[in-house]
């Protein structure tokens, strides 16, 4: 499998309900040539992106070039629903509910299984047990052959673990530059700085000793360092990216490949989603595994973000 991910979360046309229309198959056709051609074959899907579309737009690929699916290792994610006629925005992994989206997915997908399932935020109502018996159905039944996680911390993930007959391959958190608060608790969480606490440092422990996987979504911080900023980003972001340029320029790579090496030079084997629909940004991330940033040039990444000194 390739250390990068591509995430198909842009894909699929707009956040609505409108039907998926030519131009939706021809861009996400796009987008994946475009993450092929960089070496990527692990490709990101959640049941909810674009209301299904992403999913959709890409079992048409399928549906069009069987042969594709087997040059690709396929997630996707279940357990967020949106509000409806039954109840409000909520989180659900109870049995019945991931059995009824992982069959939705691969029909949707048009495929019969998912290399990985990803459960998409943790739910408050879980029960360990419930998960497992949905996930040895799937799993018996051909229709899924790996199990992970998104979002979820240490304490967590111990609780599903001990419920579990296999273990879990992945867990996917928010991840970049920008957002680094799984960071700071290591680095910090003696002080004042770290405001994210031991629970962040004991994840990344955790899923190290246990062998999960982390992927880190958000993994390009919406372009901020490596694009034009965002309306929201905070002053500090402009430093960053400029610092971002000149190691760019110096390492001959392209920005966004700087940003994603920051995140690859970290010895918790890190493996950034690339978010970006753009098939341009996303052969502009081709150089990533390349680069080897030096210890300084890590921490002046880091330091520069944070827009603070280290405690």
């Amino acid at each position: 499998m390739s250390r990068l991910i591509y995430g198909c979360m842009g894909l699929g046309g707009g956040w609505n309900h409108e039907p998926v229309q030519g131009k939706d198959i021809a861009h996400a056709r796009a987008a994946l040539d475009a993450a092929l051609e960089i070496g990527i074959t692990r490709f990101d899907h959640a049941d909810i992106y674009t209301h299904g579309k992403a999913e959709q737009v890409f079992g048409e690929l399928f549906k069009a070039e069987p042969a594709l699916r087997e040059r690709i290792v396929l997630q996707t994610k279940c357990g967020i629903r949106f509000g409806d006629a039954h109840g409000p925005g909520r989180y659900d992994l109870s049995r019945a509910y991931i059995i009824a989206a992982v069959e939705a997915s691969l029909a949707r997908l048009h495929t019969d299984y998912i290399d990985v399932l990803l459960l998409h935020r943790p739910d408050p109502l879980m029960e360990p047990d419930e998960i497992n018996e949905a996930w040895h159905t799937l799993y018996t039944a051909g229709k899924v052959r790996a199990l992970g996680v998104s979002n979820m911390h240490a304490g967590q993930l111990r609780l599903l673990t001990a419920a579990l007959d296999t273990s879990l391959v992945a867990n996917q958190l928010e991840m970049s530059l920008a957002r680094r608060d799984w960071l700071e608790a290591e680095t910090c969480f003696n002080d004042a700085q770290g405001a994210g606490g031991l629970v962040w440092a004991d994840t990344l422990a955790y899923c190290q000793r246990k062998q999960i996987g982390l992927q880190a979504w958000g993994a390009l911080a919406k372009g901020w360092y490596s694009g034009g900023a965002a309306y929201d980003a905070p002053p500090v972001v402009n430093n960053t990216a400029q610092l971002v340029r000149e190691l760019a320029h110096q390492h001959q790579v392209a920005p966004e490949s700087i940003v994603l090496a920051w995140l690859l030079r970290h010895p918790a084997g890190i493996a950034p989603v690339i978010g970006t629909s753009h098939p341009e940004r996303i052969r502009a991330c081709r150089d990533a595994e390349r680069i080897q940033l030096s210890r300084e040039e890590w921490y002046r990444l880091y330091v520069t973000a944070r827009g603070h000194a280290l405690p």
